[in-house]
């Protein structure tokens, strides 16, 4: 255990924190002055203490913002201080006793981060008060009255009161016991009691119990990385107890010093477990984090471990990140975190392979396998062992840097580890990767059998990448390496959405993803060249943060690095064409009706060939599923299913299979056919609805609106509401039928929300005899279908209530909170575009704006008092941005094309758009 003197050792200037011979002279006159009514006075006098050296601290982390290890030490010796001083008052004035017996001892442990002297600044104050034997009345009266002054403080203080061999006994039965104990330092009290529990700990405790702590804290720490999204390069990280956080630093360190038994750090490297420029890495990452959390713990004046949206602004710019061309502060800020979670990672494996190896050969084998060892074999010169490649000697990679390249794919092709020493090797020796190498055919070669590995490439690239030599051998990839998006939509940074990406894809083509991509997993098999859809998933988001349009730059990297790669000139054109239209089809088949032949045409005339068609929709795929959970769903799988059967059609035949005339017969036959003995309504009612209708609905969705207009008819109030789980459109389908009158639109779209649903799609319509038939697929807030009959319920009473003008819907809708409320985090401009082109009979007006409640009834009622007609709507949330995209006509049945008419359009869109009327509606 470390030395009781450390935080003090460590901490420059103590006296400006606080100065405890000052405060003991104080509290004395104090009790002088007041003698037994005096606790109150000398409460108020450590308040001001604690505060002033608080506010010390504070300052001193504004002047040096990334020197966590002098801050967190600093709160250390700062509640240290605190403690000696109640301690002394306690035992001195209130419960003095002249001649101690030897039960009346008493020892001040500090624990957990108290006890490795690392507090940021609202950090618990773990305690433990150990006692020699059962204890005695006063040992319990000091306690009692010392937690009580440290309450009164307002600190969070976690304590236990025990007897040497209690805590021996416990710590026996239990982890968090042990580990805490691990970190004890004496803070005040009986020294010569705290050197026997150390004594014991280490020979009653400890000895004999590696193993199983080296097995418990894995298995603790696997278990916590599930809790926190099992990624180091999640978007909002959990800076203490994420993947590549704190925590796992910890945790190396706890592991090296129960089975070394070290009392710091940088002991790690006298045993072998680190070298000295590991160490290094180790204390600049852990300082580096240790900062960012106390600048958490000051901004939100908590105990904050969240790094959220809102508080990365916040700590970046206390951190003096500065905007830079293409990258803002607070992604400059970010990517520096993930650098340091990924030194984490390297730290982490390294260091946990040499315990295992150290851990085999101290293990002795038994019965069968007894004096049985595996056979080294060789391997191009490498060293296989136990399923790990290791190379052969510390200058192997000197000798011929493109082994750097063949380490990694011969581990891929062979399914082998990589062992941690040759890790460490590939990282030190990655600077040997120059341009000679870069452009050396053998190590491109062996780069693309590895990207386009058969077995696990993701696996291997991501090892490549922790060992510094992918952002190497490709520097523009190493430009994207731990870069965050700024947005709630992007899960991962740059790289590790990448690799996910090239890992889906070979899960896809291994046929292990045919249940959620079974059009990828067949067509996967009939692209022209696969390693060209491997380079444009590697390369389809190189050029992000470089200011300017990432597709545009990214296929001008395209056309640099295939040739280079040793792709010919058809597939470097395949995949910068690739790159350069990677978002066409998720944007066509999410914004545009496709239903509307106009749409099918001009993305055919933009893809051109089935061969570029069936490498986007795979490409499609991958990029929108490794996005983060949840973004891959049945609705989009629809969309995107619809928009390349159609256009395959289109590109094999040349034209659209049929005329207008034709589609609407074929539809109708169709529609009969799902009727059955019903059949007759296609013409009876079917005759109402317009051509329009014909094209845009899927027969399944005709047949049910047929008979529910029949209902229709037969109510009342002639209003219907229909709903039922569409388990193909991953939604529930809403129906709405019900006499047409102005406004029906935006009135019912606000119902749907007000009953917690969120419209993906939908279509509206008006029937000859002025009947609107409407058709929404609507979603809960995790994107799910509506199932319960409650939530119908609720659904149908909120659409019912809306349209009948029952109570006050706009105040209602403003107060409803978004799933994501953090979205306020985010400033998105709002922004109107009109497409007269994008369709042969309808006005396409798509409108960008930060998501929030009452957005899609706000954009509604705009239209309606513009005079424009909706006849669909197309909805897509991006994080905290909406796209949401009308098509639409004026009363007569036309197209928006006067200027004059358009500007007011888009002023009044951009009017229900902007925050300020948000506000406006919440005050309201």
């Amino acid at each position: 255990m470390t030395d009781w003197t450390l935080p003090s050792r460590r901490v420059p200037r103590q006296r400006d924190i606080i100065n405890r011979r000052e405060l003991t002279s104080q509290v004395a006159a104090l009790v002088d002055e007041h003698g037994s009514k005096a606790r109150q006075p000398i409460i108020a006098a450590l308040r001001a203490a604690l505060d002033s050296g608080r506010t010390e601290l504070a300052e001193r982390l504004l002047e040096r913002p990334s020197a966590g290890h002098d801050c967190t030490a600093g709160y250390a010796f700062l509640i240290d201080q605190i403690v000696r001083v109640i301690h002394d008052y306690v035992t001195s004035h209130v419960y003095p006793v002249p001649n101690r017996t030897a039960a009346e001892r008493l020892a001040i442990l500090g624990v957990g981060g108290y006890g490795r002297a690392e507090m940021c600044p609202h950090s618990d104050v773990d305690i433990a008060f150990i006692t020699p034997m059962k204890r005695a009345p006063w040992c319990e009266q000091v306690i009692e009255a010392m937690l009580y002054m440290l309450w009164d403080l307002g600190l969070k203080v976690g304590h236990s009161s025990r007897t040497v061999a209690d805590t021996m006994r416990m710590a026996k039965e239990d982890l968090t016991i042990r580990t805490a104990l691990l970190e004890g330092r004496l803070v005040w009290g009986d020294q010569p009691m705290y050197e026997e529990l150390r004594q014991r700990f280490w020979q009653d405790v400890v000895k004999g119990s590696e193993r199983q702590f080296l097995a418990q804290k894995l298995e603790e720490r696997d278990a916590r990385h599930k809790r926190m999204g099992d990624s180091r390069y999640v978007v909002e990280p959990n800076v203490k107890d994420g993947k590549g956080g704190l925590r796992d630093l910890q945790t190396l360190y706890w592991i090296g010093k129960y089975t070394h038994r070290v009392d710091s750090a940088a002991q790690l490297v006298d045993v072998g477990l680190l070298t000295q420029s590991e160490y290094r890495s180790f204390r600049r990452a852990e300082g580096w984090l240790l900062a960012v959390r106390c600048h958490m713990h000051v901004i939100t004046d908590r105990a904050e471990d969240r790094l959220t949206f809102d508080l990365q602004r916040q700590v970046a710019e206390r951190m003096n990140f500065a905007d830079r061309p293409g990258k803002s502060a607070v992604e400059r800020f970010m990517q520096f975190y993930f650098l340091q979670a990924k030194r984490v990672g390297s730290l982490t494996g390294v260091f946990l392979a040499h315990l295992e190896e150290e851990s085999a050969k101290t293990k002795v084998r038994s019965g069968f396998f007894a004096g049985w060892s595996q056979k080294k074999r060789d391997l191009k010169g490498y060293v296989v062992e136990g399923g790990r490649i290791r190379a052969p000697g510390d200058d192997w990679f000197k000798s011929d840097p493109v082994r750097l390249i063949e380490l990694f794919q011969l581990a891929e092709s062979e399914g082998l580890e990589v062992h941690p020493e040759t890790m460490r090797q590939a990282n030190r020796d990655s600077k040997l990767i120059t341009r000679e190498v870069r452009e050396d055919p053998r190590a491109n070669a062996l780069f693309l059998d590895l990207l386009g590995g058969r077995k696990d490439p993701e696996t291997a690239l991501r090892w490549m990448n922790e060992a510094g030599v992918f952002g190497r051998f490709v520097p523009d990839f190493g430009r994207v390496n731990a870069q965050m998006q700024f947005d709630m939509y992007h899960h991962y940074t740059v790289d590790e959405h990448t690799i996910r990406a090239i890992g889906l894809l070979s899960e896809i083509e291994r046929g292990l993803l045919e249940k959620d991509h079974p059009r990828a997993t067949r067509e996967i098999h009939k692209v022209a060249s696969r390693r060209a859809l491997f380079v444009a998933v590697l390369l389809h988001d190189i050029a992000k943060g470089r200011g300017g349009d990432h597709s545009v730059l990214g296929a001008e990297v395209a056309h640099e690095l295939c040739p280079r790669f040793g792709l010919d000139e058809k597939e470097t054109e395949l995949v910068a064409w690739l790159v350069l239209q990677h978002l066409l089809m998720s944007s066509t088949a999410q914004k545009r009706d496709l239903t509307d032949p106009k749409t099918i045409e001009d993305f055919v005339a933009q893809v051109q060939s089935l061969e570029r068609l069936r490498n986007l929709a795979i490409l499609t795929a991958v990029d929108i599923r490794a996005v983060g959970p949840g973004t891959w769903n049945s609705w989009k799988a629809q969309l995107i299913g619809e928009l390349y059967d159609a256009a395959q059609e289109r590109l094999r035949l040349g034209h659209m299979r049929h005329g207008r005339a034709e589609r609407v017969a074929a539809k109708k036959e169709a529609a009969a056919e799902v009727l059955g003995e019903k059949a007759y309504l296609v013409e009876q009612v079917g005759a109402l609805m317009s051509d329009a209708y014909w094209i845009a609905e899927p027969q399944d969705i005709i047949a049910k609106n047929l008979i529910q207009y029949e209902e229709a008819r037969r109510i009342e109030d002639h209003l219907s509401i229909h709903c039922e789980v569409d388990e193909e459109r991953g939604a529930t389908l809403v129906s709405v039928i019900a006499p047409d009158h102005p406004g029906l639109f935006y009135r019912m779209a606000g119902g749907i929300h007000l009953a917690g649903a969120n419209i993906i799609d939908a279509r509206i319509h008006t029937a000859m005899n002025g009947y609107a038939v409407d058709n929404f697929l609507v979603q809960d807030l995790h994107a799910k279908p509506f199932r319960e009959a409650a939530q119908i319920d609720r659904l149908k009473k909120g659409i019912r209530d809306a349209l009948l003008g029952q109570g006050e819907m706009v105040p209602k809708l403003a107060a409803r909170p978004l799933a994501h409320s953090r979205a306020k985090t985010f400033t998105v401009a709002p922004a109107v575009n009109f497409d007269n082109s994008a369709s042969n009979h309808f006005t396409v007006i798509e409108v960008t704006a930060r998501d929030r409640p009452a957005l899609l009834n706000r954009l509604a009622h705009a239209l309606y008092k513009a005079n424009l007609i909706v006849q669909s709507a197309h909805i897509t949330a991006y994080g905290e941005a909406a796209a949401d995209t009308f098509y639409v006509t004026d009363l007569t049945g036309s197209k928006i094309k006067a200027p004059e008419r358009l500007a007011e359009i888009e002023a009044a869109l951009l009017e229900a758009a902007s925050d300020r009327k948000q506000e406006q509606l919440e005050r309201a």
